[in-house]
């Protein structure tokens, strides 16, 4: 019998390591890279890397909320990335590179923003504010294949070229 599985998305600068990330957590069935956010119908890499569409290079994440909880997505989602930095991670800067958590259920966006609030009252980041748009989830489009499982076929890396 198949477990019964959710989704959940996130945006946290270049998809390769996000999903890396993502991938390794026990009760994660399945993830993909995309584009999620933005306003052109089935974009290209290529096009998302102009900074014109408005999509943010997100992991979808397929999971088993029975072996992990959404809380503890975000908890790795926040301790994955820099959430002060507005459209940049490290020297990738960009639209497509932001912060974003795109809520699929009620649940979500209540646990996403109470985690924000909370985070910025203990000062995790140094007392600087958290940029992290939380957004009603809409069309995820799917990453070219290369894109998919990106440092597992490559053999490791990072994202900054």
């Amino acid at each position: 019998m198949k477990p019964e599985t959710q989704t959940a998305t996130f945006g946290a600068g270049c998809f390769w390591g996000v999903e890396e990330t993502f991938r390794k957590i026990p009760g994660v069935i399945d993830t993909a890279v995309g584009y999620a956010g933005g306003k052109t119908e089935n974009p290209a890499y290529e096009e998302v890397c102009t900074d014109r569409t408005g999509h943010a290079e997100v992991v979808q994440v397929t999971y088993d909320p029975s072996q992990v909880s959404y809380e503890e997505l975000l908890k790795i989602f926040w301790n994955s990335h820099n959430p002060t930095t507005l459209n940049r991670q490290g020297p990738d800067v960009g639209t497509q590179y932001r912060s974003a958590i795109f809520f699929h259920t009620p649940e979500q966006k209540a646990a996403a923003e109470n985690h924000k609030v909370a985070l910025e009252a203990d000062g995790k980041f140094g007392g600087r504010p958290i940029v992290t748009s939380i957004e009603p989830a809409q069309t995820f489009y799917r990453a070219e294949e290369y894109h998919q499982r990106y440092f597992e076929k490559q053999g490791g890396g990072a994202c900054h070229v």
